[in-house]
């Protein structure tokens, strides 16, 4: 941004971003109390930080109409999760997917793909919006949560897909963390080895720190196969979020998508989503950075780590602005919707993984 020659012009503009700053720090410091008192509350009694930020956050839902607070919840919700999702580049690198061979990769595509069509016909079948198809697809076949938040953050605006959204990620959340206990029993049923056990994880439980979790509880006596596939698995995964979220924007961008242009309930209509938008060159760049070996370990860390806070952050802003009454409309088809991916990713994992 270029800074005015004018020093009245200079005084005005600096006003200007004061004013701006006073009106989001509310509402931003809401979001982040919420937040970060769920990462308390995880790493010191265990669980799910985003779904402590859920729960702590529809209770602050009562605040969510104050016009000082709400530009500040807007801002978390939309702007602070795009950036956590940008910062999940700089734990990818090309390396890790070429480690695992073609096979692999072709499975977890194969999954990831499948699993989003079999969401878009669920949700015909059950009559709920496509948009919702969509972002219960990708939150079960790609990343849970940071899918799902990713996703709709390139959709419209609107309340029934912010409601239906909150849905997807306490469904992913709870859903992710009962793979996390009853994938490892189910693998040792199946006779899996740990080699395969850790791909069966990384390609079928839906967030990260839950696929870690359940390669830890195979790992015996040095043998950390099944942890360290999961993990590769899951990256590979998570790589695919961005050509995924590219393909929706372009699906809004040109109309396919219902209401392109979106108004928000305290706003004027926003414009229509750009091609390729800003957060996802922010993903690839650091993609790249972390596959050229540029970005020291420390880095790689201290980024996965700001985009885990920033992602529950924005979460707790997300919740702050739903009501429980308002998510209690969408009924019991959401629900089935998300069981039905899940159960079909399994499936079609499961059956895959042998014949590597």
């Amino acid at each position: 941004m270029s800074v005015p020659a004018d020093p009245a012009a200079l005084h005005t503009a600096v006003r200007a971003a004061a004013g701006r700053v006073r009106r989001l720090a509310g509402g931003a410091l809401l979001s982040t109390v919420v937040g970060l008192s769920a990462l308390f509350v995880s790493e010191h009694h265990g669980g799910p930080a985003l779904l402590y930020a859920l729960l702590i956050g529809l209770a602050f839902h009562f605040l969510s109409p104050d016009p000082r607070l709400r530009p500040g919840i807007d801002f978390c919700s939309r702007t602070v999760l795009r950036i956590g999702v940008a910062l999940l580049g700089a734990r990818i690198g090309f390396s890790q997917v070429l480690a695992l061979g073609w096979r692999t990769a072709l499975l977890v595509a194969a999954g990831v793909t499948l699993t989003i069509t079999c969401g878009l016909l669920l949700a015909r079948w059950l009559g709920c919006r496509r948009d919702e198809g969509l972002v219960s697809g990708c939150a079960v076949g790609i990343c849970g949560a940071s899918a799902a938040l990713a996703v709709a953050s390139v959709l419209p605006p609107t309340r029934e897909n912010q409601r239906f959204t909150l849905l997807a990620v306490v469904g992913v959340t709870v859903l992710s963390t009962l793979a996390m206990l009853l994938y490892p029993l189910l693998v040792q049923v199946l006779g899996f080895s740990t080699h395969q056990a850790g791909i069966f994880f990384g390609a079928t439980i839906h967030d990260v720190a839950q696929v870690v979790a359940a390669g830890m509880l195979l790992t015996q006596a040095g043998d950390t196969a099944a942890a360290d596939n999961a993990t590769i698995v899951k990256l590979m995964r998570v790589m695919l979020l961005l050509p995924v979220v590219l393909a929706v924007a372009t699906w809004v961008r040109r109309g396919q998508a219902p209401a392109a242009v979106a108004v928000d309930e305290d706003g004027p209509p926003r414009a229509e989503v750009p091609l390729v938008p800003t957060f996802l060159l922010g993903f690839v760049v650091l993609m790249l950075l972390n596959t050229a070996g540029v970005l020291p370990t420390w880095g790689v860390a201290a980024a996965s780590g700001l985009s885990r806070t920033l992602l529950v952050i924005a979460i707790a802003a997300v919740a702050v602005k739903t009501s429980l009454a308002e998510l209690g409309q969408l009924g019991w088809r959401p629900v089935l919707m998300l069981l039905g991916e899940t159960a079909f990713l399994a499936l079609m994992v499961g059956l895959a993984v042998p014949w590597l």
